[in-house]
C-alpha cells in the first residue's frame, strides 16, 4: 500500500487544498481494473484500509481516498453532509480526482468503478452518473430526489441490512428507482443485518461502540460473504 498525494489535481477542479488516498494493487502483473473506495463516516481507519486490502485481493487496483485529508473528520464531517445533501460541493471534485488519477496509472485498465460505505455509500450513489463505470453502494444514504440523482448512472450493485433502523425501506426504493430509470442494478437487503454491516470489526470511537452495538451496527459475517460475492461479480461483469 502506497501513499498518493492527489492535492495538485484536487485543486485543480475545485476540490480540497490537501488530498490524499492509499494505493493498494493486486499481486502480479498489470494493468487491472481500477476501483475508488470511499470510507464511512469515521475516516480512513483500519477498518477501511482492510476493505481496500480485500478489494486488491478480489482483483481491483484500489485507491481508498482520505476525504478528511483537508483538516481531519471534525473539520470535514460538515462539509461531507452538507455535499451529500447537496449533492454539489467539494467531495466531489476530489473523488473526481481520484477517478482521473486512477483511470490514468500505469496499473490501470482505464476502467474504473466506485465503492462506498455508509456515507462513502451516499456518495458512491451520487457519483454514478459522473464518469465510472460501475458503483457499489453500501448502505448509502438516499437523496431526496432519487430519480434525478440517477439521471445517466452507470450500472450499480447496492447493499442494505434489514435491521438497519436509520435506512428503513431504502432497498426497496432504490431498486423502483433504479427499475424505473432502465439502469443494470443488483439490489439486496440482508434482513439479519444492520448497518456497517461489511466490516470486519467494529469502528468508530472505543467510547462510542456499546451504543452502536445496541443499535445493530456492526459485522454480519454470513451476509458479508454474499454482499461481496456480489460486489465481485457485478464488477467484473462491468469493469471487465
Amino acid at each position: 500500500m502506497s501513499r498518493v498525494d492527489l492535492s495538485a489535481r484536487a485543486r485543480e477542479l475545485g476540490g480540497s487544498r490537501r488530498l490524499f488516498g492509499e494505493l493498494v494493487g493486486p499481486e502480479g502483473d498489470g494493468p487491472w481494473p481500477g476501483v475508488v473506495m470511499i470510507h464511512e463516516v469515521f475516516g480512513l481507519d483500519a477498518v477501511m484500509t482492510r476493505q481496500a486490502e480485500h478489494l486488491a485481493r478480489l482483483g481491483y487496483a484500489t485507491l481508498a481516498l482520505d476525504l478528511y485529508s483537508d483538516g481531519g473528520a471534525r473539520r470535514c464531517l460538515t462539509t461531507m453532509f452538507r455535499a451529500v445533501a447537496s449533492g454539489t460541493g467539494r467531495p466531489f471534485a476530489d473523488v473526481e480526482a481520484g477517478r482521473r488519477w486512477l483511470a490514468e496509472a500505469p496499473g490501470c485498465t482505464g476502467r474504473v468503478g466506485v465503492l462506498g460505505f455508509c456515507m462513502g455509500g451516499a456518495f458512491a450513489l451520487l457519483c454514478a452518473p459522473r464518469g465510472f463505470d460501475a458503483a457499489a453502494v453500501n448502505y448509502g444514504q438516499l437523496p431526496k430526489d432519487l430519480d434525478a440523482s440517477l439521471a445517466g448512472a452507470c450500472p450499480i450493485v447496492a447493499s442494505y441490512g434489514g435491521r438497519d433502523r436509520s435506512l428503513r425501506g431504502a432497498a426497496a426504493r432504490l431498486e423502483a428507482a433504479l427499475e424505473r430509470a432502465g439502469i443494470e442494478h443488483d439490489v439486496v437487503e440482508y434482513p439479519g443485518a444492520g448497518h456497517s454491516f461489511l466490516n470486519d470489526a467494529m469502528a468508530g470511537p472505543p467510547l462510542l461502540r456499546p451504543v452502536l452495538r445496541v443499535a445493530g451496527v456492526g459485522p454480519d459475517p454470513t451476509s458479508s460473504i454474499d454482499a461481496w460475492a456480489r460486489i465481485d461479480a457485478f464488477f467484473r461483469a462491468h469493469l471487465g
